[in-house]
């Protein structure tokens, strides 16, 4: 199968401390990755480089064939490798509708001319892209606070709203940043069974996450971060049964 996603030899540094350390590892189109490791190990950094908010100092990052190490996030975003955070960015003081509407990429409605001289075709994006906020928050079970303040949210809801909004910009892939943390069980399950929805309709998930059972559960193949190098990767089953992983980061799971 295609790799959407390829790191070859990432390098990162801040002053003195080297977070990654010739990291590589490679997403296949329509599969479900995780990553693991301690603390420290230089997940969230490989996150941000991926994404474009820090960039390597040595290495390459290519998706979907092109290269992307040196690209802004803004611009990684728009090609269709979107990024969820671990604490929430919902924008607090606008509705949940209005969270996901402002994730619609290429609105004609952003362009005053387009707003002066295609007023019918501004309206029909704006109808066809309510429609499809309200029909992605049904899915996730959010409809029904479609015009609460998204700071009333709970820290559950709110991470469904991330989801959420991060599927109105049409991606090709999704980042995740821990979707399970600080999510109380009953909500983490319904996000893992959305998850694998997801992964059954052919999306491409990248995902950090320090919950081994749901990590387990949800990914076909698995990178061990330590120090900033990848020292195992495989299935779920193979990451299970390497006595170097299981003593240092999975406590036997």
């Amino acid at each position: 199968m295609e790799s959407i996603l390829a790191v070859h030899g990432v390098s990162k540094s801040f002053g003195g401390i080297r977070a990654l350390d010739g990291c590589s590892l490679m997403v296949k189109k329509g599969a479900v990755v995780g990553i693991i490791g301690p603390n420290g190990a230089g997940k969230t950094t490989l996150f941000k480089i991926i994404s474009g908010f820090e960039k390597p100092d040595t290495g390459r990052v290519i998706f979907n064939g092109e290269k992307i190490e040196n690209m802004a996030s803004f611009e990684i975003a728009r090609k269709g490798l979107i990024r969820t955070f671990q604490i929430p960015k919902a924008l607090t003081k606008l509705t949940v509708e209005e969270n996901m509407l402002l994730a619609t990429q290429f609105q004609y409605g952003e362009r005053i001319w387009d707003v002066l001289l295609r007023s019918a075709e501004v309206k029909r994006q704006e109808e066809a892209s309510i429609k499809k906020a309200r029909a992605l928050l049904e899915f996730f079970g959010l409809l029904h606070l479609k015009d609460e303040y998204a700071g009333a949210l709970s820290g559950g809801q709110k991470k469904l709203l991330e989801l959420a909004r991060a599927l109105m910009a049409e991606p090709k892939m999704l980042l995740l940043d821990e979707p399970f943390a600080g999510v109380n069980p009953t909500l983490a399950m319904r996000i893992l069974e959305l998850i694998k929805e997801l992964r059954n309709s052919g999306m491409t998930i990248l995902a950090i996450e320090h919950d081994m059972p749901m990590i387990m559960q949800l990914c076909d193949h698995i990178y061990v971060l330590n120090k900033g190098k990848v020292i195992a990767s495989g299935t779920p089953e193979e990451v299970r049964a390497n006595e170097q992983v299981v003593d240092a980061y999975l406590g036997g799971v």
